[in-house]
């Protein structure tokens, strides 16, 4: 597979589809921004981090499994309205909040201790998401499994994900530096920073559809 197709497959298919995207995931992002500036305003910066952390986990699952359910149903195609994928992404709520806790509670792991093990954990979770919701896997299956069948597309993973990561992050790194006056601006910087990150779940359901799943496939056969 080619990092180059790889990618502009992704963005072909995000910008094609803006139109269903944007309602589908972006109220959730914008409450959860909204959430995160209130609480850092509340804190006033002091240990935030757990309670941005928090306030992630209760919209990131949403939006991010209603996603994947639209890759989905677009592969088999099968059409479901906005309402529909969030209960379907409701009801699977429990099981990816729990998986994202222990996702996030691991690359945090690997980054204290040093940026590239960080890294390197984050990579081996990308098929994580993905497996509990298209095969059903209860949280720590999806991480074991991940970590099975990221094993010879690490570096197209790593390079992919570090492509779309980069700008995001940059991003990041400007809306901290506003102060409370650009308050508005920084919501919305921060919210158009996390639809584009939706880009990642795009990249990683395409790689795991053109590797593993595919490799599943012919196994089965």
């Amino acid at each position: 597979m080619n990092p180059i197709s790889i990618l502009r497959d992704t963005w072909f298919f995000f910008s094609r589809h803006l139109g269903t995207l944007l309602p589908l995931c972006l109220p959730w992002i914008v409450l959860e921004s909204l959430t995160q500036q209130q609480l850092s305003l509340a804190a006033q910066s002091q240990q935030f981090a757990p309670w941005g952390m928090a306030a992630g986990l209760v919209f990131y699952p949403i939006y991010t499994a209603s996603l994947l359910l639209y890759l989905i149903d677009f592969g088999e195609e099968r059409r479901r309205g906005v309402s529909e994928l969030w209960r379907a992404a409701l009801r699977l709520w429990p099981a990816f909040a729990l998986l994202s806790a222990l996702s996030s509670l691991l690359i945090v792991i690997g980054f204290s201790l040093m940026i590239l093990p960080g890294i390197y954990v984050m990579i081996k979770l990308a098929f994580a998401e993905v497996l509990l919701v298209k095969r059903g896997l209860r949280p720590l299956d999806a991480i074991r499994e991940s970590f099975r069948l990221t094993n010879g597309h690490f570096f197209l993973l790593l390079t992919t994900v570090l492509v779309i990561l980069a700008p995001t992050w940059a991003l990041q790194g400007y809306i901290e530096q506003l102060n409370d006056e650009a308050a508005g601006y920084g919501l919305a910087l921060n919210a158009l920073s996390g639809f584009f990150q939706l880009l990642l779940t795009v990249l990683t359901y395409r790689i795991y559809m053109l590797g593993p799943e595919r490799e599943q496939g012919s196994e089965q056969a």
